[in-house]
């Protein structure tokens, strides 16, 4: 996601009072809070005041792990927390209580038109529950992908989207059956490891927190393909989104339908599919964010040669360990300030690196040198605490020099022998020392975007 800095702003132009974004924010906070607040005494009234207690305090527990494993997926280019913010609440409050609305009233409609009761729940459970459920988590995705385009540019970030949502929702959905546990447990006495609150804690908690967060990533890997996908392929990406919903409502059919499978039912559908789905999906992720990191490495040494970036930044930047390495060398040099300089010009390059390849491949949009030209000045502002960091970090974690069988000449670069930034042999320039950046260059604000303009020298402002 891209989120450093703030993009230009355009030429000032009439709208009306509903087109403005604090209207359009103090809607969203309102709606927001409006269903917290009918969700609250819904939940409290179905629970009783010390079931919501018990059930609140044990629902938290998985809430904090699950937010930093996404926003651990989120580091090469972590989106902003407003983001993160809007879907957790959407799922914990919105969703939620779509959820709860939509499913008691379709379970007394079956049940009142089949005078089946028992078959009622269980076709809730199974086919009504993970359509309104997965369809009221997807509208989050929806909402960024449509209005936050700008920070929705793949699959990681469909995930992330996707996953904060979900976490929200089973949050909510936890108090309901903990706290509803708990009740049954003070009517009939039990307690300790036999209660039924320890039971389904066991199961919601401990064996499957990560059950919605599954079932809504599918969906967000949906919008990420689609995010990644030209403008031309219009039908493509109406399509993918609705593959990945269909495909989350599947599986969250399957998990809610395990417990008609028998006694060992849920045991089983745990371990053939959700397990091994679990495992895919974390490899599928994984295995992207280090495409992203070869996007990085592949995509700025372009700025290298106009002399934005020293030669070294490019490893560092596309190396997660470098930039750890990095905000911990500045803060321990600089202080909290100098590691969030440098967490910033991370991003920043992180989203330079994106913003040239979307270029590349048509789908950057009209704003592209504008969008470069603010990023690459606050590259350029922040340069004097991250350089030395990075800089740092490249050689902490750059690797060990081949060794030469034959004999180097004294004019071979002093750092390295014949090693180079990146582990490659260098060889003697012919024309003399080059200079590490291009900061005499001509600055010609007409080339074509995809070459980076030149840095301001001493003789420029």
């Amino acid at each position: 996601m891209a989120t450093c800095p703030p993009y230009p702003t355009r030429a000032h132009r009439h709208t009306h009072w509903w087109q403005r974004s604090w209207v359009r924010y103090g809607a969203l906070i309102t709606l927001l809070a409006l269903s917290g607040l009918v969700i609250l005494a819904l939940v409290r009234e179905q629970t009783g005041t010390q079931g919501f207690l018990v059930g609140l305090g044990l629902a938290v527990l998985p809430v904090p792990l699950l937010i930093a494993a996404f926003r651990w997926l989120d580091r090469v280019d972590p989106g902003p927390w407003r983001n993160l913010l809007f879907c957790f609440a959407w799922g914990a409050c919105a969703a939620a209580l779509i959820a709860i609305v939509a499913n008691s009233f379709a379970t007394r409609w079956i049940a009142t038109a089949t005078a089946d009761p028992a078959g009622a729940d269980t076709l809730g459970a199974t086919v009504i529950a993970p359509v309104v459920e997965e369809s009221a988590k997807a509208a989050a995705v929806l909402l960024v992908f449509l209005f936050r385009r700008r920070d929705f540019t793949g699959i990681v970030d469909g995930v992330v989207v996707a996953g904060v949502t979900a976490t929200g929702f089973a949050f909510t959905e936890n108090i309901l059956y903990l706290g509803t546990a708990f009740g049954t447990d003070q009517l009939t006495g039990d307690s300790g490891i036999a209660s039924v609150t320890a039971a389904t804690f066991f199961v919601r908690v401990v064996m499957s927190p990560f059950a919605h967060p599954l079932f809504t990533v599918l969906t967000g890997i949906g919008f990420g393909i689609a995010a990644l996908s030209t403008g031309r392929h219009h039908l493509r990406r109406a399509l993918l989104p609705l593959a990945g919903l269909l495909l989350a409502m599947g599986m969250h059919a399957l998990w809610n339908g395990s417990a008609a499978f028998g006694e060992y039912g849920f045991f089983a559908v745990y371990a053939a599919f959700m397990v091994p789905a679990f495992g895919l999906l974390t490899w599928l992720v994984i295995w992207t964010r280090q495409r992203e990191l070869g996007t990085v490495r592949a995509e700025l040494p372009a700025y290298v040669l106009a002399g934005w970036l020293t030669p070294v930044e490019p490893y560092a930047l596309g190396s997660m360990r470098a930039r750890r390495i990095a905000r911990q060398y500045a803060r321990r040099h600089a202080g909290k300030e100098g590691a969030r300089a440098v967490a910033r010009y991370e991003a920043c390059a992180t989203s330079v690196a994106f913003l040239r390849q979307r270029g590349r491949r048509g789908r950057a949009g009209a704003d592209f040198t504008a969008r470069e030209r603010v990023l690459l000045e606050t590259l350029w502002h922040l340069r004097g605490v991250a350089r030395p960091a990075l800089d740092y970090a490249a050689r902490a974690t750059a690797p060990p020099p081949v060794p030469v069988p034959w004999p180097v000449p004294p004019w071979v670069h002093p750092y390295g022998g014949t090693q180079g930034a990146y582990g490659l042999r260098t060889a003697p320039s012919p024309y003399g020392p080059q200079a590490p950046y291009a900061a005499q260059a001509p600055h010609n604000p007409y080339v074509p975007p995809y070459y980076p303009y030149a840095p301001p020298g001493p003789h420029r402002p």
